[in-house]
C-alpha cells in the first residue's frame, strides 16, 4: 500500500540526528523522497544511506542553513535530483553544550551566542522558505513546518535567545501561510515537548528529568517517533485544512497552571482536593 507522502519530496533540516533524522526516516517510511539536511555532510549522508538501505529514497546535502549561498545551491540541488519540492521542515537550531552555556538570562547573555541562535534558528527558516516556497509555488501545493518549542511561549529562566528565535517562529509561520496560502502553500509551527532520543537520557540529569516528567500529563516523556508522525500528518493531505497555526506536541506540559505539580502534592498530603 502506498504511504500518504508516496511522490512527495521533503527537505528537513537539521536531520543528521536526533528528531530531524528520525523525521527523515519517518517521511520516508510514508513514501516521500528526503533531503536530509545538515551542516555535518557525514551525518547527512549517514542518514540518509540508512534510509536508501530500508528501501527507501533519499540524499544527504551538506548545508549551512544561516547562509544563503549554501541554501540557494542545497534547494538546486534538490530540484536538480528529485525535480520538486513538497515539503520543508525547518527543523535545524543550535543548541550544542557551548551554545547553552552562553544563551543565559539577558544580562549574561553572550551577544554572539544571541547572534548564532538567530542565524540557524530563525534566518536560516526564512532563508530555507526563501529559497524552497518558489519551487511549491510551481506545483500550486505544499507544506511548510516550523519547529518550535514551549520555550518560545513562555519564559523561563535561561536560554533568552533559543526561546526569542522560537517564538520567531511561529510568526514566521504565519506570515509564510497569509502570503502563500491561495497559492496552495501551507505553513505551520510545531511545539515540541521533551522527546529526547534514548541516548539524551544518559547525558540528562537524572533530577532533570523527573522534574519534567513530573509536569507532563503523560505518564513518560515523549520519543522522537511521536514527534516525527506529526510531521508526518502535517507535511500530508491529512492536515489540507490546517494552517497559519502552531500545534502542540508536548505531553500537556504547557497546558496547566505552574503550580500544578505544587498542589498535587499539597492535596496529597492533606488528604483532599477541597480549596
Amino acid at each position: 500500500m502506498a504511504g500518504k507522502l508516496e511522490g512527495r519530496v521533503a527537505i528537513i533540516t537539521g536531520a543528521g540526528g536526533g528528531l530531524g533524522a528520525e523525521c527523515a526516516r519517518v517521511l520516508a517510511s510514508q513514501g516521500a523522497g528526503v533531503v536530509v539536511v545538515d551542516i555535518n555532510s557525514a551525518a547527512a549522508e549517514a542518514v540518509a544511506e540508512s534510509i536508501r538501505a530500508s528501501g527507501g529514497k533519499a540524499i544527504g546535502v551538506s548545508t549551512d542553513v544561516s547562509q544563503e549561498a549554501d541554501v540557494k545551491a542545497m534547494v538546486e540541488t534538490v530540484v536538480s535530483h528529485f525535480g520538486r519540492i513538497d515539503v520543508l521542515h525547518n527543523n535545524a537550531a543550535i543548541l550544542n553544550m557551548e551554545q547553552r552555556q552562553k544563551d543565559r538570562d539577558v544580562i549574561n547573555m553572550d551577544v554572539d551566542a544571541w547572534d548564532r541562535a538567530m542565524a540557524v534558528n530563525l534566518r536560516g527558516a526564512m532563508l530555507c522558505c526563501k529559497h524552497a516556497i518558489p519551487e511549491m509555488l510551481k506545483l500550486g501545493r505544499g507544506s511548510v513546518i516550523f519547529a518550535t518549542s514551549g520555550l518560545g511561549a513562555q519564559g523561563d529562566v535561561t536560554l533568552s535567545a533559543y526561546a526569542a528565535s522560537k517564538a520567531g517562529l511561529m510568526m514566521l509561520a504565519k506570515s509564510v501561510a497569509a502570503q502563500y496560502g491561495k497559492q496552495g502553500v501551507r505553513s505551520n509551527a510545531l511545539q515540541i515537548g521533551l522527546a529526547p532520543a534514548e541516548n539524551a537520557h544518559e547525558t540528562m540529569p537524572a533530577a532533570l528529568l523527573t522534574i519534567i516528567r513530573e509536569n507532563h500529563l503523560t505518564p513518560e516523556l515523549g520519543t522522537p517517533r511521536q514527534i516525527a508522525d506529526v510531521v508526518a500528518f502535517l507535511a500530508s493531505d491529512e492536515s489540507s485544512f490546517i494552517t497559519g497555526t502552531t500545534i502542540v506536541a508536548d505531553g500537556g506540559f504547557g497546558s496547566h497552571t505552574p503550580s500544578m505539580v505544587g498542589m498535587k502534592a499539597l492535596f496529597a498530603q492533606s488528604g483532599s482536593n477541597k480549596m
